[in-house]
């Protein structure tokens, strides 16, 4: 069973996350937090695998908390749900290690193929927001021509392990596809992020997301 958090400020929205997640019988709702340090609290008392975090929230934002979070022993994953206009703040979240950002306009089972792929190690971004980042420059901070210069120190087994995280896999999802064992995909991921300059396996993604648009000419 995978225990989530929903955090954010309006209780409609927290109401309809619940019920949208709930739909599913390996999900189970342990807490709703009406602001980051809510979030912070409830996070420490009801243990959950997956944090669905708003960043908007007054007092305490969801940056503030997910970074704080974050630098806890053994944390949850964080998944930022947000709407377009907040560029700077999804960028912050993503190198501050959140696993993913999606709209909130999704429906059931969007929302919870994205629960489960976070909780399993895994990466969630949404294609439109994505696209949105990358037409503005901000969320990797490098030329594509530097992008492809890191790539291209990668051996050829690291970059099918970039390639998987590229698809948002997680490390058990990456060792079955390519016939790896568990610590040895662990190993090559971390020499890939290590080679690509990046700090986690969500901006590793993000940057493969930009390479692929590059080289399809920025198509939907």
């Amino acid at each position: 069973m995978i225990r989530v958090l929903i955090a954010d400020d309006d209780a409609l929205v927290r109401a309809g996350i619940r019920a949208l997640v709930e739909a599913s019988p390996q999900i189970t709702v342990t807490g709703e937090a009406r602001d980051g340090l809510d979030a912070l609290d409830q996070a420490g008392h009801c243990r959950p695998d997956v944090v669905l975090m708003d960043i908007e929230m007054p007092g305490c934002d969801g940056l503030a908390a997910t970074r704080r979070l974050l630098e806890r022993p053994d944390p949850p994953k964080v998944l930022v749900l947000t709407t377009f206009g907040m560029d700077e703040n999804i960028t912050a979240a993503l190198h501050a290690g959140a696993s993913g950002f999606l709209l909130k306009q999704l429906n059931p089972e969007q929302l919870i193929h994205a629960v489960c792929t976070v909780a399993a190690g895994g990466t969630v971004l949404s294609p439109t927001v994505t696209r949105q980042l990358l037409s503005r420059g901000t969320p990797v901070p490098r030329r594509t021509a530097e992008a492809r210069a890191l790539v291209a120190r990668l051996s050829a087994r690291e970059r099918e392990v970039f390639a998987c995280l590229g698809e948002g896999m997680s490390n058990a999802g990456i060792a079955e596809k390519l016939y790896m064992s568990p610590s040895t995909v662990k190993t090559y991921v971390s020499r890939a992020l290590t080679k690509l300059d990046v700090d986690n396996r969500t901006q590793a993604a993000l940057l493969a997301y930009e390479l692929n648009l590059c080289e399809t000419g920025g198509n939907p």
